[in-house]
């Protein structure tokens, strides 16, 4: 093969990529921020920059295993996990640097501005590795939505108000919980099968007139009774009716991430139920706060509202 026939390779399968998937090629392309941290020790950002409800990767990479890793950033403690070694038989026997990943998600309503995240561990001789790196905050572009939906989740009478705090309360407890192990395997999926990629996250609500809280996730509109799915593997935690998002389901995958189903018309799961990826966990319906049948689809990440889909469009984790 010629140069000038590599080229075009490559050319038409990076095209290919953009066509199909072109927020993962995008990531391929675009290079890591990286910090050396001394001792054959660094830290790598997918990006420097991240816009409210966005989602980023940082990794470690070392030249000796390391232990006792402490990150943080924005005031949550940064769980890392160890990168699966190459299954490639050709690069079986290539050296390796030791891998540490860890998601880093940006709340939706994260105040922009300078981040630093910082990292500490320990080498195999007992020496302390310290680093730090900048993480820039922009604001997120979210539109106006005006929507109207029944009366009584606008203005509701004061046993629903009381209802909604205890059970706002019991969400805030779950997703300040980290499991410390992983318990996803491989990437995300999209909760529909042949589900279009929605697009509003964020999305400022007006509702019967009056202004409501920023939307935490992506509705997907379905006929009602259309299977809803496990994104990846994980633990159910909660598995009832909630008075705003109706029949709802949360997946603990581990690490401090939480995928969230709502307003489905029926529950196939329990909780402490155990599940793979692409498991059945209810039906699509329109109980709680609804306009009509949907799946609302959520991503939590160390206490932070992100936009689930650029999590679908993340390589194997």
């Amino acid at each position: 093969m010629t140069r000038l026939d590599s080229f075009l390779r490559a050319a038409i399968i990076m095209a290919f990529a953009v066509a199909v998937r072109p927020g993962l090629a995008a990531a391929q392309v675009k290079a890591w921020a990286s910090q050396d941290c001394g001792s054959g020790v660094s830290l790598r950002l997918s990006s420097s920059a991240g816009s409210q409800g966005g989602l980023l990767q940082a990794e470690v990479r070392s030249a000796a295993p390391l232990s006792a890793i402490d990150a943080k950033w924005a005031d949550h403690a940064l769980p890392f996990w160890p990168a699966a070694r190459t299954t490639n038989p050709a690069r079986a026997n290539a050296p390796r640097a030791n891998v540490q990943r860890a998601l880093m998600g940006i709340d939706l309503e994260r105040k922009p501005g300078d981040y630093e995240i910082a990292f500490a561990a320990q080498l195999p001789g007992g020496e302390q590795v310290n680093c730090s790196s900048q993480l820039t905050v922009k604001a997120g572009k979210f539109a106006i939505e005006n929507l109207k939906v029944a009366p009584e989740f606008v203005e509701p009478n004061p046993k629903d108000i009381e209802r909604a705090d205890k059970e706002r309360q019991r969400l805030r407890e779950i997703f300040a919980a980290a499991t410390p192990e992983r318990l996803w395997r491989g990437s995300f999926r999209l909760p529909l099968a042949g589900a279009k990629n929605a697009r509003n996250f964020g999305r400022r609500r007006v509702l019967n007139g009056q202004p409501g809280s920023p939307h935490t996730g992506v509705d997907f509109p379905a006929p009602a009774g259309t299977l809803i799915h496990a994104a990846q593997r994980g633990r159910v935690v909660l598995a009832e009716n909630l008075f705003f998002s109706g029949n709802t389901v949360i997946l603990d995958h581990g690490l401090g991430v939480y995928t969230f189903y709502g307003h489905m018309i029926s529950i196939s799961v329990k909780a402490g139920d155990f599940v793979n990826a692409g498991a059945i966990l209810g039906h699509v319906g329109a109980t709680g706060r609804a306009t009509g049948p949907h799946l609302h689809w959520g991503l939590t990440v160390n206490q932070a509202r992100v936009n689930p889909l650029q999590i679908v469009g993340l390589p194997a984790l």
